[in-house]
């Protein structure tokens, strides 16, 4: 064989190898790769900037966060689009739990929402209670800033609407972002606007904000998050060992220590409580 053919035998032959080879590695990639679809109160507390890092170094995992509003996140694993939930949304989530979209489904820990807006308080609500607080704004037509994203915050503040008997849809001084939580806050400082908020997020935030927590403490207002695996047999590519360490590991008690300490150095109040194990 001349050395020419041997070289061009030799060439075909790596690029077969190589060809065979490949795949195993991108599949082995793949199975690295978590997809979490979790709200944005989350992200712009700063929590998953604390607990991602600690979970891929101890699984090897690499976590892609998708940050959107729990319906949306909701949605994704309802289309296996995602392999991981972190929601707060209980109603809603407890339809993907009946239907088998989702499994082993774990309360993970609790803040709750706050309604937040400027220190001049134009519509009267502070210490009100969030539906009478509500029902204030209306009638004095004062600005709302609503997420509007069918986010778990969103349906909150649909339910005080509900129960305040108004409809503020349409309506000039109602005005929705589209936005995630942060966002939100800041247009409503921008507006000295009031609106509907997480603890954890506008805690987080403050230091940016011109707004004050006007009206809190109402039972109605417990905010409480739950993490589940979207359901291989179901959906045949989601990355079940990966969305299993994912909640197992969300869950465990040196997780939950980190979750009920965030937050106590900087703000002298944790921004999350953590309940996992407790009674639903």
């Amino acid at each position: 064989m001349s050395k020419k053919r041997f070289a061009l035998a030799l060439t075909a032959c790596f690029f077969f190898m190589s060809v065979s080879v490949l795949p195993s590695f991108a599949e082995d990639s793949q199975k690295k790769d978590i997809i979490l679809a979790t709200t944005t109160s989350t992200v712009d507390s700063g929590l998953l900037d604390v607990l991602l890092p600690v979970f891929e170094g101890q699984t090897g995992y690499r976590v892609k966060t998708i940050s959107v509003g729990t319906g949306q996140a909701l949605a994704m694993g309802e289309k296996g689009e995602a392999d991981v939930l972190l929601t707060h949304a209980p109603d809603s989530e407890k339809k993907l739990v009946d239907s088998g979209v989702v499994t082993n489904y774990q309360l993970v820990m609790h803040n709750d929402f706050i309604v937040v807006g400027p220190s001049e308080d134009p519509a009267g609500i502070k210490g009100k209670t969030s539906v009478d607080a509500f029902k204030a704004i209306a009638e004095k037509k004062a600005i709302f800033i609503s997420r509007g994203d069918d986010s778990g915050t969103h349906k909150k503040e649909l339910g005080i609407w509900k129960k305040a008997e108004v409809t503020p849809k349409g309506e000039t001084w109602y005005q929705e972002t589209g936005q995630g939580m942060g966002a939100t806050l800041l247009m409503a400082a921008e507006k000295s606007a009031y609106a509907l908020a997480d603890r954890g997020t506008y805690l987080a935030q403050k230091a940016n904000l011109k707004l004050e927590i006007l009206s809190q403490g109402d039972p109605s207002l417990l905010n409480i998050y739950h993490v589940m695996e979207v359901n291989v047999e179901k959906f045949d590519k989601v990355n079940a060992p990966g969305a299993k360490a994912f909640v197992e590991f969300m869950v465990d008690p040196k997780t939950q220590e980190m979750i009920g300490g965030f937050g106590k150095d900087k703000f002298g109040e944790p921004l999350f409580f953590p309940d996992a194990g407790k009674n639903k």
